[in-house]
């Protein structure tokens, strides 16, 4: 997509609504969370705007690194290209939403992360782990991110403010910058963003880079809210052993990806609509010897265009939620060939709070249509029990379900073979969690299990065999996790995370796997903030993973942040595997040794 298209399509639009303007979202449950989901009874983080400012992190990446339950597999540096998984699923059975926009890629869940947004333009972040299908549709296998982008800023009022969020440099010839602008009054407000990131890599040809563009306008008439959301990233990087093999040290990629979504909120008392209509579109181009392209090169895009509606009804009886979801997916590609999929997804929940509103029941179920696999029917349940303000118990239980991607079904090179006979997956999913809130000490722990059907992985026998795509059968995962938060008088903030995933594969003769026999078995995360003063502050983020194929690791990073002017403007440093450990998250790719990043933020 041009970009000179693309911003005279948003800038069309943003005439059309200049005399309103938005709240940056309708928080439509009493837990203050935008998820059809009670934050009290299930396994849901919400990292909050000030937590992500705090964290001193440059990408989202980087950030969700350091969240229990997360396994966040990196290809090299900067958030080029990454995996995202939860609670030892694959990466295509995690949802990324984007204000609650699902960013699903037909062609392959690599492509998940391909929107990068910019820090800085992110209010919060939501996650929930679990089973997540009877609302949020396929790939909401193990869980869903919901990532919520500010508006323009509301302290000022008819007047722009510009904000130098990042200016940066460091090891392997990094350079970053983000800049924003805003303007606000009390009918309309207006955001945009641009940042950019580029390095000539840690080794040979791992260098990249990264443009993004965000642009964000919102209308706040009593009613509705509405929002019109523009954002488009290009990534360019050379990608030794990225894919094929560790060997495969010259190949390189490009990915466009760009969203336009319009959605709003009417609330009129006992009912809430949430329409949304938004078209997501991804070009990826791979070639596999990146100086002579004619040896092989892939060219795929793929295209989405949804229409969803949400309701939410409070009655006497509790609250109901229902809604549908109508999609067509589409991808043109020189390897996977031409395809087309209709979606039609509807569902409905419904919350009874019982006994002095101690206990929650919600029962729900989604039945989901594909044009091309028939219809598909997905329960579940979650219980909830509070014993007062701070402690409470939790169970839930719920069906799910992935379709095959595209590259699944019908990829084929060298190395790798779809199979256009794959089944979808499925899964029947069950946690019980405790968790304890005070003022100073927080303290969640869960155990969980998922007995999954006809997974989809690429195995083969022998070392020299293709991988070839395949529904290995049965796979039985369990797992535990627990998180304790401490808040110290002393300004000091400790938080410890401990993951444990168990999985036992019924399929005793698969001798090699690619992804589902990879699991991040035991992860134990710390951090410690301390702020020395109001000017000066510094984070420790301690990180061992062992995975079952993988040698195990530990890592050190640490932020130090200093505000020698004013609270407007901040000197930073990001010391990066202080330990300098040799180390790779997957396919054999060693990711940098000990690095730095230096840099200024500052409002203009």
């Amino acid at each position: 997509m041009k970009y000179n298209s693309f911003l005279i399509l948003f800038f069309s639009l943003s005439l059309f609504s200049q005399n309103n303007q938005l709240l940056d979202e309708v928080i439509v449950s009493e837990t203050k969370i935008n998820m059809p989901f009670s934050k009290k009874y299930r396994s849901i983080e919400i990292i909050t705007e000030s937590e992500i400012k705090e964290s001193g992190v440059l990408n989202i990446i980087d950030l969700l690194q350091q969240y229990t339950g997360l396994d966040i597999r990196r290809r090299g540096s900067g958030g080029v290209q990454a995996d995202l998984y939860i609670r030892g699923g694959g990466f295509d059975q995690t949802l990324l939403l984007i204000d609650g926009m699902k960013m699903d890629d037909s062609q392959t869940g690599h492509h998940t992360l391909n929107m990068l947004l910019p820090i800085a333009i992110i209010k919060r972040i939501e996650i929930i782990k679990g089973p997540a299908a009877r609302i949020f549709g396929q790939n909401a296998f193990n869980g869903a991110i919901n990532i919520i982008t500010k508006s323009g800023d509301k302290t000022v009022n008819n007047r722009v403010s510009i904000l130098l969020n990042n200016l940066s440099g460091g090891s392997f010839d990094n350079l970053s910058s983000s800049v924003s602008a805003s303007l606000s009054n009390k009918d309309y407000s207006a955001l945009i963003n641009y940042s950019q990131d580029k390095s000539s890599g840690y080794r040979y040809n791992t260098d990249y880079k990264t443009d993004n563009l965000f642009i964000k306008s919102s209308l706040s008439k009593k009613n509705p809210y509405t929002s019109l959301i523009a954002t488009l990233s290009n990534k360019k990087f050379g990608a030794n052993g990225f894919y094929a093999s560790p060997d495969a040290i010259d190949q390189y990629e490009e990915t466009q990806t760009s969203l336009i979504g319009l959605y709003s909120t009417y609330n009129n008392g006992n009912l809430i609509i949430k329409p949304k209509i938004y078209w997501r579109r991804n070009q990826d181009e791979y070639i596999y010897i990146r100086n002579n392209p004619s040896v092989y090169r892939n060219l795929h895009k793929t295209n989405k265009i949804s229409f969803e509606t949400n309701f939410n009804y409070f009655s006497n009886l509790g609250k109901t939620s229902f809604g549908f979801d109508l999609s067509n997916v589409s991808i043109s590609s020189n390897n996977l060939g031409e395809h087309n999929r209709f979606t039609s997804t509807v569902y409905i929940d419904h919350s009874f709070t019982l006994l002095k509103e101690k206990l929650i029941l919600s029962p729900g179920f989604s039945i989901s249509y594909f044009s091309d696999l028939s219809f598909h029917s997905f329960p579940g349940i979650d219980f909830g029990y509070s014993f007062n303000e701070k402690t409470s118990i939790y169970t839930n239980f719920g069906k799910t379900y992935r379709v095959p991607t595209y590259t699944d079904l019908y990829y084929s090179d060298r190395t790798t073979l779809g199979n256009a006979d794959l089944e979808p997956e499925s899964a029947i999913s069950s946690e019980f969690g405790f968790k304890y809130n005070s003022k100073n000490i927080v303290f969640k722990t869960a155990v969980f299990t998922r007995k999954s059907k006809n997974i989809i992985d690429y195995v083969k026998q022998n070392e020299d065999d293709l991988w070839q795509a395949t529904n290995i059968g049965l796979l039985k995962t369990s797992g535990l996790e627990s998180d304790l938060i401490i808040k110290f008088k002393s300004n000091i903030n400790l938080r410890l995370g401990y993951s444990l995933i168990n999985d036992d594969n019924y399929i005793s003769d698969i001798k090699f796997s690619r992804y589902s026999l990879n699991s991040l078995k035991h992860n134990f995360i710390s951090k410690i903030s301390f702020n020395y003063s109001k000017n000066l502050s510094q984070n420790i983020v301690f990180r061992y993973a062992e995975r079952n194929d993988l040698t195990n690791y530990t890592i050190i990073d640490s932020n130090i942040s200093f505000k020698p002017f004013s609270q407007d403007s901040e000197l930073f440093l990001n010391l990066n595997n202080i330990l300098d450990q040799y180390y790779w998250e997957t396919n054999l790719v060693p990711m940098p040794g000990k690095n730095f990043i230096i840099g200024y933020r500052a409002s203009l």
